[in-house]
């Protein structure tokens, strides 16, 4: 078991700097740091889709499931050379992202986020799982980052795509299709 925090403020980051999990100080700014900061704050915006009242039990479980598993990513972005992300874990993204998508009808049309509160509140977590990527993607650019991490991370924003689509289903509200043929008013002239 880690460390037991028994005080909440140290005081130590007062200076811009933080400590990684192997004890090492960096900048708060740092890509490490964003990089595992984004990866807190989409944990966080699945604990929002887990607060909507409603949501089927396989989801529930599935998120539940993949909330556990940003932390365990957390931690090994954290910790320089800590592994916590196998690719049994992306493989089983991958088998769940099937089994919810299988009964789908194909896509024809883009989907706008909304769909319920539920479904909105996963389109919120998809973007930040792509940002969270993207901070990885850069972080692995400059240090050393396992390729389970982003792989994990595209996965998963796939497999939230395809939750925003059961959601939006599972609500009555169903999914908002971009009306890419829409007309538009014209301009009004100029005097």
């Amino acid at each position: 078991m880690g460390n037991r925090l028994s005080k909440i403020y140290t005081r130590t980051g007062d200076d811009g700097s933080t400590g990684l999990g192997d004890g090492s100080r960096v900048p708060k700014d740092s890509l490490r740091v964003a990089a595992y900061g984004t990866v807190d704050e989409l944990n966080s915006t699945i604990g929002m889709v887990l607060a909507c009242d409603g949501l089927p039990d396989e989801v529930r479980e599935t998120l539940t499931q993949v909330q556990h598993e940003l932390f365990d990513l957390g931690g090994e972005l954290c910790i320089p050379g800590m592994a916590m992300i196998e690719e049994s874990d992306i493989a089983r993204l991958e088998q769940v992202l099937d089994r919810f998508n299988d009964p789908l009808p194909p896509l024809k049309d883009f989907i706008l986020p909304g769909g319920g509160m539920a479904a909105a509140s996963c389109h919120l977590a998809r973007t930040v799982c792509r940002r969270a990527e993207r901070e990885v993607v850069a972080l692995g650019r400059e240090e050393k980052v396992r390729p389970q991490a982003p792989r994990y991370l595209n996965r998963l924003s796939d497999l939230l795509f395809v939750l925003c689509r059961v959601l939006a289903r599972a609500s009555g509200h169903g999914e908002v299709l971009w009306q890419h043929e829409r007309r538009r008013k014209p301009a009004p002239a100029a005097d």
